[in-house]
């Protein structure tokens, strides 16, 4: 049961009372801006100005750790509280985690030296990962402990990205980027495998949620784990058919997912057929990924943006349009505008993806257009929403 003092939530401004709150909005602001930075970085409209460890060092860090990881903890503790019972992170603690979060993002893009930068980018993921773990101890939930321990090897993966910018190691730098983020589509499997049949079967009215196959579940999360650990230690960097197969068996895995959370009355409903959209981009970049390990494909790049763009920010956008709604006590209608975010995000995946590999310059910066007015749109929406009390008068 949840306990919560009601006169004391009620006094912290609106803003603070939850993480979804903070988080879901300088997330969503921050990836506004960032993405038409880095492409008009890219294409040498910022000269002379560098970010500390150059632009594709910002930007490979960034989209990770800084965008989704500001999600994940919105989302996570948020979600943590109606787990266990407990009280979540609000007011000053929740003030002091967002502006340690700020700091950092402010530090790498105006070139703190790494060696300051370094433990205050840690140090974010580090209360996080803390935060979870003592909420969920305190209940013992071993339902949610694999949540922790991703959140462990995601400090480390940063720590890896770290230590290779102290050490101007490039390689290193984009082996832990790239174990980061297998490690967040492990998240997404492990949460979107939980919530998305039961949004789909809420959204449509259903009796029931489609049941899962837990030796499916199991063996994506741990798939998905290995791939990343593999990236970690530099043993994913270059082409080899077996692990070809490793993602060949992840996207068919998630595939059958899809396939069995499926009714043609998602496309219905904005808020089901963008989560559903997300995870098909994730069974894109996976088939690509083997096409590259086979030696059948000459980049990994656009295979790792179906999987970074495509299927994580994807998810996210989707996520935070549903979360926000259900935790600001409002029903769950899309604003006007947010179906036309949802196709234009889609549409500068697929250009991203796709397109900029025949017209590089021209499918980049269609890209970030239609990413920028896809969180736009969000943050034009939902920006009220989330500075603002419950409408239905309850703290959170």
């Amino acid at each position: 049961m949840q306990v919560i003092d009601r006169r004391k939530a009620l006094s912290i401004p609106p803003i603070w009372r939850l993480a979804f709150r903070p988080f879901f909005l300088a997330g969503s602001l921050y990836a506004l801006l960032a993405i038409p930075l880095w492409v008009a970085a890219w294409t040498g409209l910022w000269p002379g100005f560098q970010p500390t460890g150059g632009w594709l060092a910002w930007h490979r860090h960034e989209m990770l750790f800084g965008f989704a990881m500001a999600i994940v903890a919105g989302f996570l503790l948020t979600a943590v509280q109606t787990w266990t019972g407990q009280t979540a992170p609000s007011g000053k603690r929740l003030m002091g985690l967002a502006l340690v979060w700020l700091a950092a993002r402010l530090g790498w893009l105006f070139g703190l030296p790494a060696e300051w930068l370094a433990p205050l980018d840690l140090l974010f993921l580090l209360a996080l990962a803390w935060m979870m773990a003592r909420m969920l101890w305190a209940v013992r939930q071993k339902r949610n402990y694999p949540i922790v321990v991703v959140l462990s090897l995601m400090l480390g993966a940063d720590a890896l990205t770290l230590s290779g910018l102290l050490q101007g190691n490039d390689a290193l730098q984009r082996q832990g980027v790239l174990a980061g983020l297998w490690l967040v589509a492990a998240l997404m499997a492990l949460i979107g495998g939980r919530v998305i049949p039961f949004f789909t079967q809420r959204g449509l009215g259903k009796v029931e949620a489609v049941k899962p196959w837990v030796w499916l579940d199991i063996a994506l999360l741990v798939g998905t784990g290995v791939i990343a650990l593999l990236h970690a230690f530099g043993l994913a960097m270059r082409p080899q058919p077996l692990l070809g197969l490793l993602f060949v068996a992840i996207g068919v895995g998630h595939l059958l997912r899809l396939a069995r959370w499926y009714d043609k009355g998602i496309w219905k409903v904005g808020l089901l057929w963008s989560l559903h959209l997300a995870m098909l981009w994730l069974v894109v970049a996976a088939f690509g990924l083997a096409l590259w390990h086979f030696g059948l494909l000459a980049q990994s790049s656009p295979s790792l943006h179906a999987l970074s763009v495509g299927s994580m920010s994807g998810l996210i956008l989707a996520m935070i349009a549903r979360v926000t709604l259900g935790h600001t006590g409002r029903p769950l209608q899309l604003p006007a505008g947010i179906v036309g975010a949802f196709v234009l995000f889609n549409l500068g995946t697929a250009a991203r993806v796709f397109l900029s590999v025949a017209w590089p310059v021209g499918g980049l910066w269609l890209a970030a257009l239609c990413w920028t007015l896809a969180f736009a749109l969000y943050a034009w929406r939902y920006a009220p929403m989330l500075v603002a009390a419950r409408v239905d008068g309850h703290p959170g």
